[in-house]
């Protein structure tokens, strides 16, 4: 493992909470899950034995680029990226959430507070961003771009949309739809994009130690994007459940037909963080027509380092060949750095890993 420098300024919307991570070019998008916007880097010059470092950072807010279902400044909590054809593809949590005990209020309070569950609006939300180039050849998000791409969302509103309504009567989701995402119900966390299907990995739940991908296809319809029939059964979801040692998912990436899985806790827990490997998934995705579907056959790549309440790897992404060196090399990214991966307050350390 080798450091990544990824120097941000102060009022940064994600620095501490690195939740996604793409790249185009030499340019490095990350989300985070407490903000409603998405911030680029542009690579710099290393600096001491950081062998890549990314800077010169630029905020782009959903709230420009999308008609959201919440209030602007609503977190979205993003967990997944993805770029594909020209779009940068975003998804939300899709869970609720529950309030935590907080150490300096009584017990009365903290009672009060465990108890409360809520739905942020914009947390709902899987949409597709269009990439420009400006007049500097920097790549940047639109929300119309010059051939006719727009930007586009799932439909939906601040309760729901297409695709929570789906699952909603589903026999191994649905029970789970009212359950907040960090206690084991409908937390989305990864996204792996296919031309028009989508593949949506699930942090929770966790049935019986299985952890699951939800297999989806997009299609614009008017002015927001519409789940399509992924058969002539009219079949709007398939199911893939992954024997992950219990783990949930946070995070995936296509590899050529490999799938690569980045999995951890899916409770709030200091536990095993790893990347599995399913060789050959795209071809298997492509072939396959049953709506539910097991893989035990996956490969258990590599342990990740993660510390007591910090540095929980949350982001994956290959590294395109011009960083890589003639490599195959992987970018990790972490959620709540420790020291150990800070420096000063700006600036944030990632992993480079190689590929197997």
């Amino acid at each position: 493992m080798n450091a990544v420098r990824l120097e941000f300024v102060p009022g940064s919307l994600v620095q501490s909470n690195l939740s996604g991570a793409a790249f185009t070019g030499d340019w490095l998008w990350v989300a985070g899950d407490e903000a409603c916007g998405l911030e680029r880097l542009r690579r710099l010059e290393p600096s001491g034995r950081e062998t890549l470092r990314f800077g010169e950072v630029r905020d782009f807010l959903l709230a420009d680029l999308l008609d959201l279902p919440g209030e602007s400044g609503d977190e979205a909590d993003l967990e997944g990226m993805a770029v594909a054809d020209g779009f940068l593809w975003v998804v939300g949590s899709h869970g609720l959430k529950r309030k935590n005990a907080k150490p300096d209020r009584d017990h009365a309070e903290n009672a009060r507070r465990l108890a409360k569950v809520t739905l942020d609006a914009n947390r709902r939300l899987l949409a597709c961003l269009p990439i420009e180039p400006d007049a500097n050849g920097e790549p940047c998000l639109v929300r119309r771009a010059r051939d006719g791409r727009q930007a586009l969302r799932l439909k939906g509103d601040a309760q729901a949309n297409l695709l929570t309504r789906a699952l909603a009567d589903d026999p191994h989701f649905g029970p789970y739809m009212a359950i907040p995402g960090k206690d084991n119900g409908l937390d989305i966390e990864g996204l792996a994009v296919d031309g028009r299907r989508l593949l949506l990995g699930l942090r929770g739940p966790v049935l019986r130690g299985w952890s699951a991908l939800l297999e989806i296809e997009v299609e614009v319809r008017g002015e927001h994007l519409r789940l399509a029939p992924l058969d002539d059964r009219g079949t709007l979801i398939r199911k893939h459940f992954l024997q992950l040692d219990g783990l949930g998912v946070r995070d995936l990436h296509f590899s050529g037909d490999d799938l690569y899985i980045l999995a951890g806790p899916t409770m709030v827990l200091n536990g095993d963080i790893r990347v599995f490997k399913w060789p050959g998934a795209r071809a298997v995705l492509a072939a396959n027509r049953e709506p539910v579907r097991f893989e035990a056959a996956l490969t258990d790549s590599v342990a990740l380092p993660h510390g007591r309440g910090s540095n929980r790897a949350e982001a994956i992404c290959e590294l395109p060949p011009a960083l890589a060196a003639g490599q195959a090399r992987w970018l990790v990214l972490y959620d709540a750095p420790g020291a150990d991966r800070r420096d000063g307050e700006c600036t944030v350390f990632g992993d480079l890993l190689r590929r197997d």
